[in-house]
């Protein structure tokens, strides 16, 4: 099933600083998630976005337009 919130861009990447995968959704909210597994990071990454979506929605505020859009390189 499609959510109303797949159309956010979803960042997991390694922190060479941290030395922890970091996964966060700019449009949606500051900070994120992180952990030693990318796939685990990923995962409750998306709890994450879940749940700011249900807050959101039960108190009737709109989600807010997507402003980052993945872009590829030109070689």
């Amino acid at each position: 099933m499609k959510k109303e919130t797949d159309k956010y861009h979803r960042w997991v990447a390694w922190s060479e600083e941290d030395q922890v995968y970091i996964g966060h959704c700019p449009d949606l909210f500051l900070g994120g998630v992180h952990g030693d597994d990318p796939i685990q990071v990923a995962k409750e990454l998306q709890i994450a976005i879940d749940e700011w979506e249900e807050e959101h929605r039960a108190v009737g505020e709109p989600l807010p337009p997507v402003r980052v859009k993945p872009m590829m390189e030109v070689a």
